[in-house]
């Protein structure tokens, strides 16, 4: 269940924060297309009312009749791809004297109808994009359909030795759509994009945990198993120690023990000689050169035989050597604890300021010796 909480919050998650990044960058990409797109319908617009107007000043300079010029241009216009944009001719005064539709000739330019206050205005797609959606508010409410004109004025150029303004209008409408058409096809690939980043995200937080999950239950399952031998071996630990107690080495008729191992070690106290016997021996090690006998009551004495010497005189049965620093007896033997890398912490009685500690390279020899 926590899992599945786990899973779920992290879905939650990615998709917030794929939500809150779609939308930043699908504006931008919007209106990143849009500039582009308006930029080329301007300069398209542009390229056209120069064109037409420098055509009309070099038919006045060669003298043909305002009428004939009016006339000729009124015919190319009228088959202009109104889809497109198209071009419009008005004096200073405003009155149309070339339109596509024939009807609005003769009549008053209101200058409401451009985007543009005067002949100097040179509009830039980001002013145009501007602007096209400050006209798209309508009622303070957005709505890409409500569009009061078709046709916007977006350049203005004036005709040389004449009072003749050229004006490029712009399909509005289909500016509109084009731009919807953009915004449509953005949302589309970021939601299917989303989907599948998010899902695969998903999943593969999902097979990153499973993977982690059962490394952890592998470690677990491990633990578990030393555990368990911990505890066996501690278990074997007191069934031998209670044998030992049991088993007491025995004298035979003529005196001689009948186990391998001294009955006695001869140590010092001070300056006093002293004999310890080996079942009072809780642990022998040595510490800066000097080698200790511990008794089982905590009395401490010395000896000058090393190790070595007093591990070849001792029982192996009741005797075991941990390291080159320590020998301990079954009997002081308390708990047997994990430590480190493979390796067993032996835990004494009494109490040992040194830490008893089985390699890793002695601890099968040692479970075996704690099972004879």
């Amino acid at each position: 269940m926590k899992k599945d909480k786990l899973y779920f919050f992290t879905f939650l998650a990615i998709s917030v924060i794929f939500i809150i990044i779609a939308g930043i960058s699908i504006r931008y990409f919007i209106q990143a297309s849009a500039n582009q797109l308006l930029n080329t319908q301007l300069e398209s617009s542009k390229r056209e009312a120069k064109e037409i107007a420098s055509l009309i000043s070099y038919q006045l300079a060669s003298g043909l009749p305002k009428d004939s010029i009016i006339n000729n241009i009124q015919k190319t216009i009228e088959n202009t791809d109104l889809e497109t944009g198209s071009i419009s001719m008005f004096d200073w005064s405003g009155i149309e004297i070339c339109n596509p539709d024939i009807k609005k000739v003769g009549q008053q330019l209101s200058p409401n109808e451009s985007f543009v206050s005067g002949i100097k205005d040179n509009i830039s797609s980001e002013d145009f994009y501007d602007l096209l959606m400050s006209r798209r508010q309508v009622g303070g409410i957005r709505d890409f359909g409500n569009a009061e004109r078709e046709s916007e004025i977006i350049y203005l150029y004036p005709v040389d030795n004449s009072d003749w303004i050229i004006a490029a209008h712009a399909n509005i409408t289909r500016i509109y759509t084009q731009i919807d058409g953009l915004r449509n096809t953005f949302y589309v690939i970021f939601t299917i994009m989303g989907f599948f980043i998010i899902l695969s995200s998903v999943i593969m937080v999902r097979l990153i945990g499973s993977a982690y999950e059962k490394r952890l239950e592998l470690k677990n399952q491990k633990l578990e198993d030393e555990i368990i031998n911990l505890a066996k071996l501690n278990s074997a630990l007191e069934k031998y120690q209670q044998r030992a107690i049991d088993e007491k080495p025995q004298i035979n008729t003529v005196g001689k023990k009948t186990e391998k191992g001294k009955k006695r070690i001869l140590t010092y106290l001070r300056n006093e000689l002293l004999p310890v016997p080996t079942e009072e021996i809780a642990y022998i090690f040595t510490e800066h050169t000097i080698t200790y006998v511990v008794n089982f009551d905590g009395k401490r004495s010395t000896t000058n035989n090393s190790l070595d010497e007093l591990f070849s005189n001792l029982n192996e049965s009741d005797f075991y050597r941990a390291n080159r620093q320590f020998i301990i007896a079954i009997s002081a033997i308390e708990k047997i604890i994990r430590y480190g890398n493979n390796q067993l912490k032996i835990l004494v009685s009494p109490n040992s300021e040194v830490d008893v500690i089985i390699s890793k390279n002695k601890a099968a020899e040692f479970k075996q010796w704690l099972n004879l």
